[in-house]
């Protein structure tokens, strides 16, 4: 499980190289420039993420076909697949392209408005290239071979750094864009790593057992209906959690550029944190799953527990660097000194939010691999939505009780850490509870066997 989370933390660290390039090269542009690249990438983000969930949440559903050795089904359940791929570009595209409706409602400032609708129309168009490879990422996966995508991601960022730098500032004899050319440089890299993946999949001996390259058989039902079981729910609890993310950096928008400029550093520094439970997360479920598919529950209930304790400890060692070293890390984010200081308290709060993360993310993957997906969603929508995004516009714009309004970013972290605090609690709780009673089922199953 070390392992595979390491290969995947490398290609993860990589991707989100793709957010931190963007994120500095905008600082850097102006900062118009990171106001809206702060509200775009937020937009964008809760549209891929979303639709990616409905794909990575398949791969609980390989694990357990590679373990029970059962490679022949995993070619025509891939195919399968493709329709879902099909449907969220659809939808997604369609989504990034209206952007104005969102504008209307969260009352985006009208000078960052154009800016931002030109990045949305740019990266949509990668949106069907970036999912596809979601699918080659979530086969390999489940079968034990994240370097097989990893590689392919480090690769990509060599590529994105220099490109977003020369499309924004306008080197090399090429027009100056401005942030637009982060989503130029996005477009390309993402073709890019679906072109690899392409070669990847017609070269590698790996492959061949799973027979992928067969013409697609139509959409079959009771497979269309078991992702849409497993999906569905996934794909709207990460709904849930990014969509409170998003909406906190459109309500924070109102608060003027400096706010929304801190809070892009802010929500960028927490998503480089969050892809070390990320990685052990993915590991840890795509083990369980493999463990369950082999018909050994006790040993997949001790990988869950054991990626728990790993996740916390480092949750917490990583918490406390950020603590300490938070103001060295703003400055290479920005050299403005008002966006710096709000940026530098706001990441003490993010210090305990990545604790609570890091155990929520893990027992809400592993919970995939024993088909809970739907209690989770309900936890979700009641903690972070309810308190978490609810609260911290209360505590921002109409203050509570005797706390006047902060009218500051600080107060949507306050709110969300709480909030995803009670999460971690209840899905944790959940996890421990389901995967003990799933192993004495199937430990009274083998003695009943026995007599």
């Amino acid at each position: 499980m070390a392992v595979h989370a390491v290969t995947v933390y490398a290609g993860q660290i990589a991707i989100m190289g793709f957010g931190v390039t963007d994120t500095i090269v905008a600082g850097r542009h102006s900062e118009l420039s990171l106001a809206a690249l702060s509200i775009a990438s937020a937009v964008f983000i809760t549209v891929f993420v979303s639709l990616m969930g409905l794909l990575t949440a398949l791969l609980p559903i390989w694990a357990e076909m590679h373990g029970a050795r059962r490679a022949q089904d995993i070619g025509p359940s891939v195919r399968q697949a493709l329709y879902v791929c099909v449907l969220a570009s659809v939808v997604g595209m369609a989504a990034l392209f209206s952007p104005a409706p969102i504008f209307r409602w969260t009352e985006i400032p009208s000078e960052l408005q154009p800016v931002v609708a030109s990045y949305l129309a740019v990266i949509g168009w990668s949106l069907p290239a970036a999912l596809l490879f979601r699918v080659y990422s979530t086969l390999n996966q489940a079968l034990g071979k994240p370097q097989l995508v990893s590689w392919l991601q480090v690769a990509a960022l060599g590529v994105k750094l220099p490109l977003s730098i020369v499309l924004t500032f306008g080197w090399m004899g090429l027009p100056e864009l401005g942030v637009v050319g982060c989503a130029w440089a996005t477009f390309i890299v993402n073709f890019f790593l679906l072109a690899l993946a392409w070669v990847l999949l017609r070269t590698q001996r790996l492959y061949l057992p799973l027979q992928l390259w067969r013409w697609p058989e139509r959409p079959e039902r009771r497979v269309l209906a078991e992702f849409a079981r497993l999906g569905v729910p996934a794909a709207l609890t990460i709904l849930v959690e990014i969509t409170s993310f998003t909406l906190m950096a459109l309500f924070i928008a109102r608060l003027g550029t400096t706010s929304a400029a801190a809070h892009q550093i802010a929500a960028n520094v927490t998503a480089v944190l969050y892809m070390t439970p990320l990685s052990l997360a993915v590991a840890a479920s795509a083990r369980v799953g493999y463990w369950r598919g082999a018909g050994d529950e006790a040993r997949a209930r001790a990988v869950a527990l054991q990626a728990f304790r790993v996740s916390l400890g480092l949750s917490l060692l990583l918490a406390g660097l950020l603590l300490v070293l938070r103001r060295h890390i703003v400055g290479v984010y920005t050299t403005d000194v008002g966006v710096a200081l709000v940026a530098a308290h706001l990441l003490a709060w993010i210090a305990l939010f990545h604790v609570a993360d890091s155990v929520q993310t893990v027992a809400i993957f592993v919970l995939r691999c024993y088909r809970v997906t739907l209690v989770p969603m309900l936890v979700y929508c009641l903690l972070l939505w309810g308190v978490g995004l609810a609260g911290g516009y209360v505590l921002a714009y109409r203050g509570l009780g005797r706390w006047a309004a902060q009218h500051s970013p600080t107060a949507f972290w306050q709110a969300a850490t709480v909030g995803l605090a009670l999460t971690a609690v209840a899905v944790h709780l959940l996890l421990r509870w389901t995967s003990a009673r799933v192993a004495r089922r199937a430990t009274g199953a083998a003695l009943a066997r026995l007599r």
